[in-house]
């Protein structure tokens, strides 16, 4: 069982490591042999500098931490595909370049400062049946603009319900970099993590007509746990 001594000091000291610190994401492993790297050549020539380099590279491997979520387990809701704060709920038209009706639906935007976990999670189990990446700005996250101008990587979402939903990565200003690790025809699982965002940003989740959106404005969400609307019953949206 999770969390017992093992009998040996050294493996239960790693199995503690393991539960205490989160996995990595993979595109933090690149950033992270290099900071290591840099950090040795760092120390040969000082000391100091070899701890500077050192505190870097973990405040890099921190940034690009998965750690496990639990999605609840309940049926009809969408659940947050990040950690971060709610920034925006209002009606909008999702992405153009995803060819849906130009029909506005409830619209729930997540900001995520460099602090937060940047991994995105997907807010329900079903089938991805479009991605659609577009090139753009890289305005600051939290602009209303944000939705439209800047560079963004979009996913349709057909749920085990019936529901499609629509979430969007939104590269911030300091982000110059949206990973999606999805492909149409993918099956997933709700809280599956699919992609990740590199140094602040934004996520918007479109919902179903119908839904019942159950976060305010300036709360806090963790990705892959917290729900953000009660979806409608098949048959109702």
């Amino acid at each position: 069982m999770s969390g017992q001594p093992t009998g040996n000091p050294l493996a239960h000291a790693v199995q503690l490591a393991r539960e205490t610190f989160p996995p990595m994401h993979p595109a933090g492993r690149p950033f992270l042999l290099g900071g290591l790297a840099a950090t040795f050549v760092l120390r040969r020539f000082s000391r100091p500098l070899g701890v500077v380099g050192a505190l870097a590279t973990a405040g890099m491997t921190a940034f690009f931490r998965e750690p496990k979520r639990v999605p609840p387990v309940r049926d009809n809701v969408a659940i947050s595909a990040a950690d971060g704060t709610v920034s925006l709920i209002e009606e909008a038209v999702p992405p153009a370049e995803l060819g849906l009706p130009a029909e506005p639906r409830m619209r729930v935007s997540v900001f995520l400062s460099v602090y937060d976990v940047h991994v995105q999670r997907t807010p329900a189990a079903g089938v991805i049946s479009k991605v659609a990446y577009k090139p753009g700005k890289f305005l600051s996250a939290d602009l209303d603009k944000a939705s439209e101008v800047n560079e963004r990587n979009s996913l349709v979402l057909h749920t085990v319900d019936g529901h499609e939903l629509v979430v969007v990565q939104i590269a911030g200003l300091v982000a110059r970099r949206i990973r999606c690790d999805v492909r149409e025809g993918d099956k997933v699982s709700a809280g599956e993590t699919y992609g990740i965002i590199r140094f602040g940003s934004r996520v918007d989740t479109y919902l179903p007509p119908g839904s019942r959106v159950v976060v305010a404005k300036g709360q806090r969400t963790v990705g892959g746990e917290t729900v953000l609307a009660e979806l409608p019953a098949q048959g109702e949206s």
